[in-house]
């Protein structure tokens, strides 16, 4: 079973409550989404009302996974640049696929969707993120496509005395054919 994708979708209660849940599972099994575990819902709603603000705006775009139970599966937010000379190439913020889902291929087929959804957005040449170091989730990215462009050492502070590097990794976007 793969997951359906939907870009900018109406975020009522049930999808509202979906990303809490999300994000809050995916904190808690370790995942380098913005928190350290633990965490709960009300840890989340504030961030995840920034990330629904800056989509009221036009400044982000909303992508969601859905599994065969219309549940919140994965999710990304595309973000647009609002600097003139930076407006050709996009952030993806909150990459996250549930824990119940992961290991199935979900992770690739959110990357792939996100590229897809970024592609659609005219003027856009390429994908930027970053990731937290001493996870792994870098290989996972530049499996996908992504290279690493930069590192900044110790910049994320986990806990004290681990901090871990910053990562940055971009996905030049190539027409699909």
């Amino acid at each position: 079973m793969s997951l359906i994708f939907e870009l900018d979708p109406a975020v009522d209660r049930t999808l509202h409550d979906g990303l809490v849940a999300l994000w809050t599972d995916v904190s808690n099994a370790g995942g380098s989404v913005g928190f350290v575990p633990p965490v709960t819902g009300d840890d989340i709603r504030p961030e995840l009302v920034k990330h629904l603000t800056a989509m009221a705006e036009g400044r982000c775009r909303l992508l969601v996974g859905y599994d065969e139970d219309g549940a919140v599966a994965a999710t990304a937010f595309l973000t647009l640049n609002t600097h003139r000379l930076m407006n050709h190439w996009l952030w993806l913020y909150t990459v996250m696929v549930h824990p119940r889902h992961q290991g199935q291929g979900y992770g690739r087929d959110l990357m792939a969707a996100a590229a897809d959804a970024a592609r659609s957005i005219g003027g856009i040449e390429a994908i930027r993120l970053t990731c937290r170091g001493g996870t792994g989730v870098d290989r996972f990215y530049a499996s996908c496509g992504y290279k690493e462009v930069g590192r900044v050492p110790d910049a994320i502070r986990v806990a004290p005395g681990d901090d871990r590097d910053d990562i940055i990794m971009l996905l030049p976007l190539h027409p699909q054919h």
